[in-house]
């Protein structure tokens, strides 16, 4: 079965209920989808960030739980060689793209992303972008 790591930006789109990723979401089992905790974290410090920190904060903290969120320890090696790869061809992307790309590598996921320019730079990465699925 395959298992698929949603990126921060595709969670925040299903929040939002864009893309109808709910039926996406639905479609491959929502047990077969899984999230990292730098998408925790982004998503914790997007709602800090906004006009509305009380009223995100419910809407985040109640969107957390319906995914198992994946440690980024196991993929600290990963994260490290390809940081270190993309600087010396001068294709930096920010540290969080990449240790949440690098988990998705590490733990054999599809990584679900609109963000295909950036992480397809990462080796050995298998990507899917949910937002640009044809309508059935």
């Amino acid at each position: 079965m395959k298992k698929y790591l949603l990126d921060t930006n595709i969670c925040i789109y299903f929040i939002k209920g864009l893309f109808e990723l709910d039926k996406q979401i639905k479609e491959v089992g929502e047990q077969n989808c899984f999230i990292s905790e730098m998408t925790v974290a982004e998503l914790k410090y997007g709602v800090e960030n906004s006009k509305k920190p009380e009223e995100l904060r419910v809407i985040i903290e109640a969107f957390i739980p319906k995914f198992f969120v994946i440690p980024i320890y196991n993929s600290l090696d990963i994260y490290a060689k390809e940081k270190a790869k993309l600087k010396k061809q001068g294709l930096v992307i920010d540290d969080f793209d990449i240790l949440i790309g690098a988990t998705s590598v590490t733990n054999e996921m599809i990584m679900v992303t609109n963000n295909v320019d950036h992480l397809n730079r990462l080796d050995n990465i298998e990507i899917e972008d949910w937002t640009k699925l044809e309508k059935k």
